[in-house]
């Protein structure tokens, strides 16, 4: 299994790019211990995952069901996993698993965000993972999720892994990488910035035929629903689902439509489950 990406993503490590980028927010209580622990979060267990000598990335795993699914998340900039400590007891509820994890610097994580470490460690990651999951014998099947900015990492591994996962669901993500850098205030023509070389988002789910969902705001302020749409029409699944998410913009989408997010997630999940068994 490879723990390296197969694109060089160093034209995007700029500090003028990075410094729009991304937006590392601490967790406030303690540092992680060196060793795995019970984590504050009810039932959750915050692992350490070293990614590099001197970065590791911190995880907070939901878990609940050894034959139920396991969603792997990554989550939009500015956020960290223990903003998701809630809706991981809501999956529990469901009886799917959710395993999110951060990126360097971000919550309790060390090192300092760069595009290529971010692309880099997902597959170190899902490497942890899968190996973890094996360990503990949570048998069900590997979902793939990216939120906005994790909607990168994951369709990177799902280009990558798309045999070793039973799953994908792309919420609020993004198609192409030009847009969005000009929204963000990057002059992306001036540092020669071409599509061919950057996250290629569109191009990824392109050699992914698991189930699929695309969850997107109607009016997503940020990455427009255009994108979703080019996600899904890009999409060679034969089972996958758009789900729009009516009145909504890209930080509300939970307030809009959390019942319909939901349903949709449990029905890919079940699907999973049903493809593996």
């Amino acid at each position: 299994m490879t723990t390296q990406s197969p694109i060089d993503y160093s034209v995007l490590d700029r500090p003028e790019v990075l410094m729009f980028l991304f937006h590392p927010r601490a967790e406030s209580d303690s540092p992680f211990p060196s060793a795995r622990s019970e984590s504050s979060a009810s039932g959750a267990t915050d692992e350490m995952i070293p990614v590099a000598d001197d970065a590791a990335i911190g995880a907070r795993f939901h878990m609940v069901q050894p034959a139920g699914p396991n969603i792997l998340f990554f989550h939009g900039n500015g956020e960290i996993v223990a903003d998701y400590d809630e809706l991981g007891g809501v999956y529990n509820q469901m009886g799917i698993n959710f395993l999110a994890v951060d990126y360097r610097g971000y919550g309790r994580s060390t090192g300092r965000p760069t595009v290529s470490a971010m692309m880099t460690d997902c597959h170190i990651i899902f490497k942890y993972v899968c190996n973890w999951l094996q360990a503990n014998e949570w048998r069900g099947p590997i979902i793939l999720m990216g939120r906005s900015l994790g909607s990168a990492s994951a369709l990177e591994l799902a280009a990558v892994h798309d045999s070793n996962i039973d799953g994908l669901i792309i919420e609020s993500g993004f198609a192409y990488a030009g847009p969005l850098l000009r929204l963000l205030g990057i002059d992306a023509e001036r540092l020669g910035f071409k599509e061919e070389k950057g996250f290629r988002n569109v191009d990824k789910i392109k050699q992914v035929d698991r189930p699929t969902l695309i969850i997107h705001a109607e009016y997503d302020h940020i990455i427009p629903f255009a994108d979703g749409e080019a996600l899904y029409d890009a999409s060679p699944a034969d089972d996958k689902t758009l789900l729009k998410i009516p009145e909504a913009n890209h930080n509300d989408i939970f307030m809009r439509g959390l019942q319909a997010y939901l349903a949709a997630v449990k029905k890919l999940t079940e699907t999973a489950l049903e493809m593996k068994n």
